[in-house]
């Protein structure tokens, strides 16, 4: 309270809002080009953001309990979602948990994210079958078996779950099904949004956020209390989700 109650609350964001709800704080992180891609048609996309921008994305992951991912990142980008913030003599002193959203466990157990320091957690949907879910946890993955819906993991129960484990903030790093995903059911608590000064054109290029959407530009989820930063030649915009 008092004359820095906002500094102190946005300090403490995460810890305020797992304390009043059991939930995570949760938050979408994209990179994009000037026209929205996330990638080419040819799904590439490193790097579409500079060296400085990606450096801060690794204070982010230091920042945060967990990151999180869908499963099409896994398969097309093969990343290993380290932390490389904060260490000393090479050696990071902390990894977030890595959690996979896979409903219908496609993902191989021979991913980067495998074989790199730090625990892994595979959200998977109550149909993966048996073998699938023991070669992954033989790679070195925890299963989290979920309730799903036409091979989406029912994401509220998810975050339910993270939170009793005291999971207090999640990095939600993409991609678009998932992101979409949150955005629909209303689950994004903070967006920080990278923008790269390039183009990259091509209807079937991906974009950051997909799902339904809305119909009418005038019920277009809006951030309040935006905030703006440059990175090298990137832009980074922030802001929090506005209750509608």
């Amino acid at each position: 309270m008092g004359e820095h109650e906002a500094e102190a609350r946005e300090i403490n964001e995460a810890y305020i809002k797992h304390i009043a709800t059991g939930m995570p704080f949760i938050i979408a992180k994209f990179a994009v080009s000037l026209d929205g891609k996330i990638a080419t048609r040819n799904s590439d996309s490193e790097w579409i953001t500079g060296i400085e921008a990606r450096k801060y994305v690794h204070y982010l992951r230091y920042t945060t309990d967990a990151i999180m991912v869908g499963a099409n990142t896994v398969i097309v980008d093969d990343p290993r979602l380290t932390c490389r913030y904060g260490g000393t003599g090479g050696q990071v002193r902390k990894q977030p948990l890595r959690v996979i959203v896979d409903g219908r466990g496609r993902i191989p157990s021979d991913a980067q994210i495998f074989s790199v320091p730090g625990k892994v957690l595979m959200a998977v949907g109550n149909l993966v079958d048996n073998d699938k879910k023991k070669s992954l946890t033989q790679a070195g993955a925890e299963i989290l078996e979920l309730p799903s819906d036409g091979g989406r993991v029912a994401l509220e129960e998810l975050f339910k779950t993270l939170g009793k484990r005291e999971i207090t903030s999640v990095l939600v790093e993409g991609g678009g099904i998932l992101l979409g995903s949150l955005f629909d059911y209303g689950l994004v608590d903070k967006v920080i949004a990278f923008i790269a000064p390039i183009i990259i054109g091509g209807q079937e290029a991906k974009t950051a956020v997909a799902g339904e959407g809305v119909d009418k530009v005038i019920d277009a989820i809006k951030l309040e209390h935006i905030n703006v930063e440059k990175f090298g030649e990137d832009l980074m915009i922030s802001g929090y989700v506005k209750n509608r």
